[in-house]
């Protein structure tokens, strides 16, 4: 270290920085070193000393450089200065209140007139970190005096100094038009800057100063000026295509004018990325107007026949759009979409289409029936959920048009009702039943078979409560049915931004971040963001929890509101709302009256109303709780999955679910010989790599199993030790997999996967303080949190019971009438990991237990594991 070797002496101090962060401690005998070469003659050395220092994060050597960041600051080179610069930002880091008491804040903004601009533009980015720790000071508040400075610095710096002053210039309030004039004046050099990030807040700067300026010419000039350096950087590589891109598209939205006359720039080459095909099919879709249309529809006719899939449909799509957006352009469209179906040889091009055209019968109805006969003859060639909606609902609208079109919903929709998506099938529910309110002639049958498959063969609550409400609506009344089902709609319209006011103003001031790549603020993607202004959404209120352990015993440092009686039942009803929107237990009381005898029964339309039920009363339910057993299991409740099926296995079957019995994992399984030969008792059992390290123990049957018997086994595992879940952030789910093998001398060797459930690798004893609990609850927000709906659970003490068998430990209950909310805690052994669990158990009016349970983790996927373990172990089989 006393080598007078400047290269030699900037390794040394480097092997120091990394041998810190290891021996804190002996990094303190370098100290006087340092000091000294503060006050070196040399200023490289004296910069490099200063840079070391700060770059050691150890809080004994922050009190030594108080002094030698004080002489760095006013040394007469601009390089130490605008190290120590630098300096003043670590210092910071470790010891804030440090930084404020020896006045080097002061200091930083007086170095805002230095004569040297690399010094007023670090000084200005240390400002803007100190600035954006502390977003209710007052810190760094650009004034009139340093506006002068930093306008005055702005063209010596170098490319990243200019942006720190850009960004910092874009939190200034000009005081009238005349000023935002001024500073867009001196901006407007920046466009023609090489580096896209200064003309990205270069425009950010203008964008803001254009608020303030009242003279509409000056307005159209600064956004003509802005124009060509954006479509510049779309010559650029492809990754900053794309941030220029999605900056470009916050950029329309906010000035749609700026760019309308460079739609040709937009459209997509042959070697784009996918990406920035995408992107730049988005912002024609923003400039698209009726000048340019003729243009823009050539492009995606080109574009419809590329090779990416997921371009083609968006492209697709767009004419769609651009049908819906310009109602001159429809005819065009139109037609464009029909040669589509009648030329293209791809299918999905062909589904698209249809989906499109949908859209474009909502917002012009009854203007293009005439291809409906087109779309009829692509009938068979429809396997897409989406696409089969869209038609159904085509075929539905306009059936008294068709001919024959309940042999058409025959044929091609109800044969396999059943094998449909929920969607499909609501769909076919509700077109059948326009066509019998529009054709009534012979379409009886089928109507009635669509209701009868929907209310007593489905069980999708949301198919049979609307086959319900159809039922009974056609059993009343006809004329009533077609009010309600064939009401006119309001025309779609195509929006012409895609991102709400309230954040397009919010994104504005973070262009040239990640937050306008994303379209997102900061603070929902990046933990603890650091914010120079606080923002708020209009209409939210920060998460408030509210932890009692009684009926209104409220727990000590939990958050109550302001602490009175009125405000906690206010918030307790809150919490009962918030849990009530969750319900998916809708009653049928409406339906307890028969209707009465109506001219359609009269005339032959016999509907049988659904049968009556009566309505329950809102109270917990009587039955009494299930016994959970010593091992945490419900004494009824076997082995479900079915592990070796017998007809791979000559008759011998195996299932099986993992379980922690007595706090030991295992898997409790059930072998069964269905063959007709002796099954001798010893296998070998093993487990491949998986995502929780489980390996099993010897598997043995008592006996050898003679045929039709069986016999239960308990195959007792454990997880190795130091095991790391090798998760990627993919779907965690995948974790849960255990891959097994089983060899016996009768079956042979046979592979099969298993699924561990994560509160079977629970750590025993875990426990929490409740003001803890709701701390860290609130601070990881609805973000991190997985919610599950169960419609029916075991009774509550059983459900808790199950829960506190796998280690989870109750922190709290609340009961509120006849809602009862119970938080609960637990660890991982595998990841290390903490999850926090609410679970939210009202009964419902057929007398059941319904409940809400809704996990909270970081990361996100340790709350999915415990949500899916919880509905699968508390859900009634």
């Amino acid at each position: 270290m006393q080598t007078d070797d400047l290269e030699m002496k900037k390794l040394v101090y480097l092997y120091l920085i990394n041998y810190s962060k290891s021996e804190p401690d002996l990094a303190l005998l370098a100290v006087n070193t340092f000091v000294k070469d503060t006050a070196n003659l040399n200023p490289l050395v004296r910069a490099l000393a200063l840079r070391t220092m700060g770059c050691i994060r150890v809080d004994s050597i922050t009190e030594h450089l108080c002094e030698p960041l004080r002489r760095g600051l006013k040394d007469p080179d601009p390089y130490v200065r605008k190290t120590a610069v630098l300096g003043v930002a670590k210092m910071y880091d470790i010891s804030p209140d440090l930084v404020v008491d020896e006045g080097f804040i002061d200091m930083l903004k007086t170095l805002l007139g230095d004569a040297n601009p690399m010094v007023v533009s670090n000084s200005v980015a240390t400002l803007m970190e100190i600035q954006a720790v502390n977003p209710g000071q007052e810190i760094f508040v650009i004034r009139q005096e340093e506006l002068n400075k930093l306008l005055a610095a702005l063209n010596a710096c170098s490319e990243w100094g200019q942006v720190f002053i850009l960004d910092a210039l874009a939190t200034y309030h000009p005081a009238d038009a005349d000023e935002a004039e001024r500073i867009a004046e001196r901006v407007v050099p920046r466009l023609n800057h090489a580096n896209s990030a200064v003309v990205l807040s270069s425009v950010k700067l203008l964008l803001l100063l254009l608020n303030y300026m009242t003279n509409p010419d000056s307005v159209t000039m600064y956004c003509r000026k802005m124009a060509p350096p954006l479509v510049t950087q779309l010559s650029a590589q492809p990754e900053i295509r794309y941030v220029a891109l999605r900056n470009i598209n916050l950029v329309i939205q906010k000035r749609p004018g700026l760019l309308q006359s460079e739609i040709k720039v937009f459209f997509c080459k042959y070697n784009d990325p996918l990406y920035v095909k995408m992107e730049k099919l988005e912002i024609m879709m923003l400039l698209v107007e009726d000048p340019n249309i003729a243009q823009v529809l050539a492009e995606l006719k080109e574009y419809a026949t590329e090779v990416d899939v997921e371009f083609v449909r968006k492209a697709v799509r767009a004419i769609g759009r651009c049908a819906i957006k310009l109602d001159n352009a429809a005819d065009q469209c139109v037609d464009a979409l029909v040669n589509l179906i009648d030329n293209s040889q791809v299918n999905y091009v062909v589904q698209e289409s249809i989906v499109v055209i949908r859209d474009i019968f909502r917002k012009y109805p009854h203007k293009y029936e005439g291809i409906i006969v087109k779309l009829c003859d692509k009938l068979e060639s429809l396997d897409e959920p989406e696409a089969k909606a869209a038609m159904i609902w085509i075929l539905g609208e306009y059936s008294d048009r068709i001919e024959n079109p309940d042999q058409i919903f025959e044929t091609y929709f109800v044969e396999n009702f059943h094998d449909e998506t929920p969607a499909v099938q609501l769909q076919i529910l509700t077109a059948v039943v326009k066509m019998f309110l529009k054709v009534q002639h012979d379409t009886q049958p089928l109507v009635h078979k669509v209701l009868k498959m929907a209310t007593q063969k489905s069980d999708n609550p949301d198919l049979r409560d609307r086959g319900f409400v159809y039922w009974r609506l056609l059993s009343a009344s006809l004329d009533t049915a077609r009010e309600v089902v064939l009401a006119p709609r309001p025309p779609i319209t195509a929006p012409t931004t895609t991102i709400a006011p309230e954040l397009l103003d919010e994104l504005i001031p973070q262009m040239a971040t990640l937050a306008s790549v994303f379209h997102r603020p900061p603070e929902t993607f990046i933990t603890n963001a650091k914010l120079a202004v606080p923002k708020a959404q209009p209409g939210m209120a920060a998460p408030q929890m509210e932890l009692t352990s009684g009926a209104d015993e409220p727990i000590e440092g939990a958050t109550s509101g302001s602490g009175d009686d009125a405000a906690r039942r206010e918030a307790v009803a809150a919490a009962a709302q918030a849990v009530a929107e969750g319900d998916l237990l809708p009653g049928l009381a409406s339906l307890a009256a028969p209707a009465p005898a109506t001219a359609a029964q009269a005339a032959g339309l016999v509907m049988p109303t659904p049968a009556p039920v009566a309505p329950a009363p809102v109270a917990a339910p009587a039955a009494a709780a299930v016994p959970v057993t010593a091992e945490g299991a419900l004494p009824e409740r076997r082995p479900t999955t079915v592990l070796l099926a017998q007809r791979t296995a000559k008759g011998f079957q195996l299932t099986g679910d993992f379980v922690l019995r007595g706090g030991v994992l295992g898997l409790d399984m059930l072998a069964e010989n269905l063959s007709t030969e002796v099954i001798p008792p010893e296998f070998e059992f093993q487990f491949n790599k998986n995502g929780f390290g489980v390996v099993p123990s010897t598997m043995t049957l008592p006996t050898a199993l003679t045929p039709g018997k069986s016999v239960s086994v308990f195959v007792r595992c454990d997880l190795q030790p130091g095991h790391q879940a090798p998760w990627d952030g993919a779907d965690p789910r995948t974790l849960c997999t255990v891959p097994m093998a089983l060899s016996n001398a009768f079956t042979g060797v046979h592979f099969f996967n298993g699924t561990v459930s994560l509160l079977c690798v629970t750590t025993p004893g875990a426990s929490i303080e409740r003001p803890a609990f709701a701390e860290r609850f609130q601070a990881l927000g609805e973000q991190a949190e997985q919610t599950r709906i169960l419609e029916r659970v075991y009774p509550l003490e059983t459900c808790l019971g199950l829960l506190k068998a796998r280690n989870l430990f109750e922190v709290a209950r609340k009961r509120v009438e006849d809602l009862v909310i119970v938080y609960l805690y637990g660890t991982t052994r595998v990841f290390e990991s903490e999850f926090f669990v609410e679970a939210a158990f009202r009964p419902t009016p057929a007398g059941t237990l319904a409940c809400k349970v809704s996990v909270r983790s970081k990361p996100e996927g340790i709350a999915t594991l415990a949500a899916d373990s919880a509905a699968i172990l508390l859900s009634m089989q």
